[in-house]
């Protein structure tokens, strides 16, 4: 059980190291770094899942990509707009969470909690995947090997963020840079080129294009804007991390936003009208087509497939702090609230990189089988930050705020239901289910910490403190060293201190005993040795059966077992204990309210 609420703030005193200053804090550019690689990576994936789906129109589908971009654009920039506006009115960070807790109810932000942790679980998947994808776009002999890259890349990014968010941000300046450059030279050179009828790295693979279509639906356009909208994840992320920046944080993070929507706009842009093949990802085709088949081709590809694992940085980012808040509020393990060195929520990081690894094992490393599952949870939290912002306007009357987020929601509302309709069918379901679990099982924690709370009187002024008897146990089986340290310790700490050793009805074992007993009284250390059988050859029972036997006759007495145990010289040493110590503390805890206390015997080094 994790540390009662009362012991919260003791544990977070005794744990966390004092604050090291602002060289662990973000500045606007580290923590466009740190925290926008998801939404700038999913230039690569975005338009390529728009593309994709009108190619089953054919050539006059595939017209439509332009307009159908352009309005992902326009909700970007109202996306934008919207979160600048959340980060100055929470500075603490959270987000959606923290905004729906505000204005929307507990039950509300729960949803919105629930549906950011599903969307940067499955972020880290996708980044991952999509980025082998565009190296094995680039090197098809890997395409066999893509979970294992998969796999040694999660690992990777796991190491750099337990050294902490920043040091995370510097590594990563340098491909991103790298990317946004390459982008916007693929842009400038295309848009004074020709478009090619077909590419070099496309050549020998099959096209995905379906016969040409003489019109094209509103439903096929609506799935083209559902799957675009993957482009568009990420833009919370610098709204949840706000508390990660340097003072003025508030500023440094709407600067961050602000930059990040620009470039993600300008990155959006698209010229030439390729046609998709299996295989070979549009931005290879695009790059291909705009620098040619050469060193530039494959910079670009390598700087993609850089930028798209990294970009699952943008969840190790900002998860950890909403885990953080979360355990705060007593809706998750308190646990995820604590800090290691370098400001890291460790355990955040750990849970989020054992969670993705296991999405990656159940793709097998195939991006299109997780696609389907993703960007509906974020929208979900665009619409509830919005609709709270709404409110959160309202009540000072800032008309053009609240008409602005108004909209936002309108639009972010009508994209989640359109998403969830159209990707329904293919996997996102799952999403449907998971999302409501995962707020019983918030609901369930919480609910665990109320009954911790009631049983402790938290928030009532406790009795004051009163001196019992205090019986100590020390568990032997023979005479050494460790025997005579444990009795020492356990005289300082008990008014009465018994020894007690566990009998089976072997005869081995029934002369070990009475050896032990001989031993015992020439030695004459002044505490009593009890000898407890146990006709089932167990250990523990029959110590918690005589502690409760003690606790019977005789009411008020505080128990203290005390179990001596070596410490080896060597980790791998601890192979070789027979763990018996672990045994008693486990029946003794179970079935009693004795007070444990493990004494670790260090052996010479």
């Amino acid at each position: 059980m994790t540390a009662p609420t009362t012991e919260k703030s003791a544990v977070a005193c005794a744990e966390e190291p004092p604050d090291t200053g602002v060289r662990h804090k973000l500045t606007a550019v580290t923590g466009l770094a740190a925290l926008s690689l998801d939404a700038m990576a999913s230039v690569a994936y975005g338009p390529e899942a728009i593309v994709l789906v009108l190619a089953a129109a054919g050539g006059h589908g595939l017209g439509f990509t332009v307009p159908v971009t352009l309005a992902i654009a326009g909700l970007l920039a109202v996306l934008v707009a919207s979160y600048r506006q959340v980060i100055a009115a929470f500075p603490d960070g959270g987000g959606s969470y923290a905004v729906a807790k505000a204005h929307l109810g507990r039950r509300t932000s729960l949803v919105a909690a629930a549906s950011l942790v599903l969307d940067y679980v499955l972020n880290v998947a996708v980044a991952v995947t999509a980025g082998v994808a565009a190296l094995t776009s680039a090197f098809p002999g890997l395409y066999g090997d893509r979970l294992a890259i998969c796999l040694g890349v999660l690992v990777l990014i796991t190491a750099v963020n337990l050294r902490g968010i920043v040091d995370s941000a510097r590594a990563f300046i340098l491909p991103t840079a790298v990317f946004i450059g390459a982008i916007l030279v693929l842009i400038v050179v295309g848009l004074f080129r020709d478009a090619p009828v077909s590419t070099e790295a496309s050549a020998g693979h099959a096209s995905v294009l379906a016969d040409n279509a003489t019109t094209v639906g509103a439903l096929l356009l609506l799935k083209a804007f559902a799957s675009g909208c993957s482009a568009l994840t990420g833009v919370e992320a610098i709204a949840n991390a706000v508390p990660s920046f340097r003072a003025p944080a508030a500023r440094r993070a709407m600067r961050a936003e602000v930059a990040l929507g620009a470039l993600l706009g300008v990155m959006l842009i698209s010229r030439f009208g390729l046609q998709p093949v299996e295989g070979v990802t549009v931005l290879a085709q695009l790059a291909d087509a705009s620098l040619g088949h050469n060193a530039a081709f494959y910079v670009v590809q390598f700087a993609t497939m850089v930028l798209l694992a990294l970009s699952a940085n943008t969840s190790f980012g900002g998860l950890p702090v909403l885990l953080k808040l979360l355990a705060r509020d007593d809706y998750l393990p308190h646990v995820f609230g604590l800090k290691a060195d370098r400001q890291v929520h460790r355990h955040g990081v750990v849970w989020l990189a054992v969670v993705s690894a296991a999405l990656l094992v159940f793709s097998g490393g195939d991006t299109n089988t997780l696609v389907p599952l993703f960007a509906i949870g974020v929208f979900i939290g665009f619409t509830i930050a919005q609709t709270g912002m709404v409110l959160h306007w309202r009540t000072t009357r800032q008309w053009g705020k609240t008409l602005l987020n108004g909209f936002g929601a309108l639009l972010t509302g009508v994209s989640a239901v359109v998403v969830t309709a159209t990707k329904f069918h293919d996997g996102a379901w799952l999403i449907v289910i998971a999302l409501p679990v995962l707020v019983l099982a918030f609901e369930a924690v919480h609910r665990a910490y109320g009954k911790i709370d009631a049983r402790l009187g938290v928030g009532q002024i406790p009795e004051p403190p009163w001196r019992a008897r205090s019986l100590v146990l020390v568990p032997v089986s023979s005479l050494n060293r460790l025997t005579s340290e444990a009795l020492t310790a356990a005289v300082s700490l008990g008014d009465e201190v018994r020894a007690v050793t566990v009998c089976h009805p072997d005869p081995e074992d029934q002369a070990q005993t009475e050896a032990l007993e001989r031993d015992w009284a020439l030695w004459n250390p002044g505490v009593e040795l009890v000898r407890l059988s146990s006709e089932r050859r167990s250990l523990g029972r029959p110590i918690s059966a005589y502690i409760r036997e003690l606790t019977a006759a005789r009411p008020g007495t505080r128990v203290t077992v005390l179990i001596p145990e070596t410490e080896p010289e060597r980790l791998w040493q601890r192979l070789l204990q027979n763990q018996r110590g672990a045994v008693v503390a486990h029946a003794v805890r179970r079935d009693t309210d004795a007070v444990i206390c493990r004494l670790r015997f260090r052996l010479a080094r």
